[in-house]
């Protein structure tokens, strides 16, 4: 059965290597039928800093907007860069304005536990990578993964949450840069 499926797009640069990707999964998606959305962080006119926790204010519309659409998802996918081993600066600021208390968890009183609001959708995290897949595994911890997968998305209740390691992008040649953008397109296709 077809998804509603939302692409995001954790970068500033639209005109990349990782917007090829995002298209790539949008075209398969839309090909097997699925329902589809994309929001590019960079084209987004909102303040990405929550100066010291989540803000009291209210959000830019174009803030309320990606909360409409990530509540219309099935199936969330982002695809982003590692930076300095972690998620980039412009997701981190979009995570930390949208997904509030309210809207993605409530923490209970008097209770170490929370209710997953986001529960009921799962998330495909395509990820670049400069560095050897083994080298950020193993000798740095993956802390990018950790940081989406574990604190951020399966905190609120999204799952399963899967990754897709790209790279590393450096020195790629073209053929090599052809076929993950085929792997990508396949797994639009698959829905997942």
């Amino acid at each position: 059965m077809p998804k509603k499926i939302l692409v995001i797009l954790g970068q500033p640069q639209r005109q990349s290597y990782g917007g090829a990707l995002a298209q790539a999964y949008i075209d398969g998606a839309k090909q097997a039928g699925a329902e589809v959305k994309e929001l590019y962080l960079g084209d987004l006119k909102f303040n990405p800093c929550a100066a010291g926790g989540p803000p009291t204010g209210e959000l830019e519309p174009e803030l309320l907007h990606a909360q409409a659409a990530i509540k219309w998802a099935e199936h969330l996918v982002f695809v982003y860069p590692i930076w300095w081993g972690t998620i980039p600066a412009l997701l981190k600021g979009f995570i930390e304005r949208v997904f509030l208390p309210g809207f993605a968890v409530n923490f209970r009183k008097n209770s170490p536990l929370w209710d997953k609001l986001l529960s009921g959708r799962s998330a495909r995290l395509i990820v670049t990578l400069n560095t050897p897949s083994w080298v950020y595994r193993w000798y740095f911890g993956r802390p990018g993964h950790n940081t989406m997968k574990k604190t951020i998305l399966q905190f609120c209740g999204i799952t399963p949450v899967r990754i897709t390691e790209i790279g590393p992008i450096k020195d790629s040649t073209e053929e090599k840069r052809k076929k993950w953008l085929q792997q990508v397109h396949l797994l639009g296709t698959e829905q997942s």
